[in-house]
């Protein structure tokens, strides 16, 4: 067996399951989860459609690469969305069965497994999929805290000299998750900088970047930064994106990932021996999807519905805020003197209401763990429920101002 298999941590939802042993919530209330990331508003009828029309392609065996069709829309999504100005479809972009799996696989490709030395760079809290990749990689990683004095940032400059020069891979999620934070222009061209001086590659992780609140300021995201900061061969930065928040569909399984061609080609030969083909059917769909904005405005304008009522129903009475982007809110509750843990667990057991503790999304490192005392709360349900969720939760705050 793979050893490495040892240093993975228990995924957070099984820790929840796990908090949640002997729980019964009250009967007359009806469950209300909001402790996952699984958008559930409507798919779009153009890709169910396209999808429909093209289940002849099942027919057929897929290539890795993906057809010129879906490979074409995607490159023209890229140069509407980020003012590029030409991307090369043939090289520069390489469809993916949703960001997760080609997140894991990065880092297989990526990482030199010679050096035992080997870091990767992660943000605390962060997506449990950098981590995994990268012990099974045979890497170890480097959380580098995200906290709220630094307004969630990602303080590089923090990291030792002697650290950066044994980085190999550095994953930048933005807009984050869980805190919503987007990298601004010079943040990443600081990120250059250092992957010029030492010779690493950066992972950025996109996917919640169409899920924003102000037309006049989208997310930045790291191919439109490279382009502005005369990188324009997007040299050691490759972006994921999917289309499972854009787009609603999570069960579609359709991403891509775009930049370096030099580092394509190679991700290339490893996803062709990795087996991981996108089916032509989904294929189909997915250039539909990508050649589509109407949709991703509708969806847009459910999300900031919800977020105009609940951020300031649940601000007046836990330490939250609006994220620049995404679909979660990073609510701090250890004031109210509960730890997060605690916190989810009374808030399902007394109010059926379940959300995710902060400290499960991240590690202790440097002292701290910087989810601790979080909680996170993803507004993904229908208004009506999400409203109503809004209600229990303020409820069971003021409960606890009154009863500490």
């Amino acid at each position: 067996m793979n050893p490495h298999l040892q240093d993975l941590h228990p995924y957070p939802f099984e820790k929840l399951r796990t908090l949640f042993e002997g729980i019964v919530p009250p009967a007359g209330l009806s469950p209300i989860r909001l402790s996952i990331g699984e958008p559930q508003h409507a798919t779009p009828g153009l890709i169910r459609q396209a999808l429909v029309d093209n289940l002849g392609g099942l027919a057929s065996y897929p290539t890795t690469q993906g057809s010129d069709a879906l490979r074409q829309s995607i490159a023209g999504w890229l140069e509407r969305r980020y003012g590029l100005p030409g991307v090369n479809a043939a090289t520069q972009v390489l469809p993916v069965n949703g960001s997760r799996e080609a997140l894991f696989a990065f880092a297989q490709c990526v990482i030199d497994g010679s050096r035992t030395d080997a870091l990767v760079v992660c943000p605390n809290p962060f997506y449990q999929i950098y981590e995994g990749a990268a012990y099974l990689a045979g890497a170890t990683p480097y959380f580098v805290n995200n906290l709220p004095e630094d307004r969630f940032a990602s303080d590089f400059a923090a990291v030792p000299e002697a650290d950066w020069q044994r980085v190999q891979l550095v994953y930048v999620c933005s807009p984050g998750n869980p805190t919503g934070r987007v990298l601004a222009l010079d943040e990443w061209a600081q990120l250059f900088a250092l992957s010029d001086r030492y010779g690493f590659v950066i992972a950025a992780d996109e996917c919640y970047s169409e899920i924003y609140f102000d037309d006049a300021h989208l997310p930045i995201g790291g191919l439109e930064a490279a382009h502005r900061l005369g990188r324009s061969d997007f040299r050691n930065v490759v972006m994921f994106s999917s289309l499972s928040k854009r787009s609603n569909v999570p069960g579609m399984r359709s991403g891509f990932v775009a930049g370096d061609a030099a580092i394509l080609k190679r991700f290339l030969l490893y996803r062709t021996y990795h087996g991981c083909a996108m089916s032509p059917s989904v294929q189909a769909a997915s250039a539909a999807a990508w050649g589509d904005e109407a949709h991703v405005a509708e969806n847009r304008r459910l999300y900031r519905e919800k977020f105009d009522l609940i951020t300031p129903m649940i601000a007046a009475h836990l330490d939250v805020a609006l994220p620049d982007a995404g679909f979660y809110l990073w609510a701090r509750v250890d004031r109210l003197g509960l730890s997060d843990t605690e916190f989810a667990r009374r808030l399902q057991a007394e109010y059926n209401v379940t959300v995710l503790p902060g400290s499960y999304l991240a590690r202790e490192a440097h002292g701290v763990n910087p989810g601790a005392g979080f909680v996170r709360i993803a507004i993904v349900a229908d208004l009506a429920e999400c409203v109503e969720a809004a209600r229990r939760i303020v409820t069971f705050a003021q409960q606890l101002s009154k009863n500490p």
